[in-house]
């Protein structure tokens, strides 16, 4: 592919091999019919079953498919993050490759951005979570979300969720760090970005097991959760409003 897509299908990758093909056709099924550009960039977080050889595969056999493999595991963060790095398009989609994010509501969080003028959609799966979660990932979620709205003074439903579309220009002066994924929605609203809601599938996991469990969930994000509070008091934006004598703006300069 020469042209740069419409939109960007970021996935991060660690021992989900037997979801790996199912989850390209999905995805590839959901966006054909609407006749757009896209890719689908997924990252290998060094998985230890085969999932780079099916990766490998995929490649091969769509010309959609942008793989890659880092050096060593490196986690959730990293491997998202390597991904939006490596993406072209204008929107970027951001889902987990155990297909519990389901690829049909892609063409919902497209009209949603668009209906809604807004630069972010993130995906709530509250409605949803009864239908595949046990209790105990059910409650460590909400409490979570609790946690993380209180000292963050969000309002977001589902900040655990990383189903979400955005613009490309939302990430474009975020600084990497590990655990920032969760926090993607406050990091947008910092920068001036505005965000918004929708409801998305949430289904029952078929191949492998989950990655993330009740620590991660509840306890590996405490430190940036402050982190996060710090910038939300800290960082200031501004605007030019007039220059002179400044050279235009080229892609050496940008």
């Amino acid at each position: 592919m020469t042209e740069a897509p419409l939109i960007s299908v970021v996935i991060p990758c660690y021992n989900e091999q037997g979801n790996l093909r199912p989850l390209v056709t999905s995805i590839s099924e959901a966006l054909e019919p609407l006749k757009i550009g896209y890719e689908i960039v997924i990252t290998d977080d060094c998985s230890k079953d085969d999932s780079w050889s099916v990766l490998q595969k995929l490649a091969a056999d769509y010309p959609t498919v942008c793989a890659q493999r880092l050096v060593r595991n490196s986690g959730q963060s990293a491997a998202l993050w390597a991904g939006i790095n490596a993406a072209r398009g204008r929107y970027i989609a951001t889902l987990d490759a155990d297909l519990q994010n389901d690829p049909k509501d892609l063409p919902k969080f497209l009209e949603a951005i668009k209906a809604n003028e807004c630069d972010c959609v993130c995906g709530s799966r509250i409605d949803k979570r009864k239908q595949g979660d046990n209790f105990v990932r059910q409650m460590s979620s909400k409490i979570a979300n609790g946690v993380r709205n209180w000292i963050t003074r969000e309002t977001v439903t589902d900040s655990g969720c990383c189903y979400r579309l955005f613009k490309r220009e939302c990430v474009a002066n975020l600084k990497f760090f590990k655990g920032m994924h969760r926090f993607f929605p406050t990091l947008f609203k910092i920068d001036g970005y505005r965000v918004t809601e929708i409801p998305v599938n949430h289904q029952l996991r078929l191949s492998g097991v989950s990655n993330y469990g009740v620590w991660n969930r509840l306890f590996a994000s405490s430190y940036d959760l402050f982190a996060v509070r710090w910038m939300q008091k800290r960082m200031f934006r501004f605007q030019i409003k007039e220059q002179v004598n400044f050279p235009e703006p080229t892609e050496k300069n940008l």
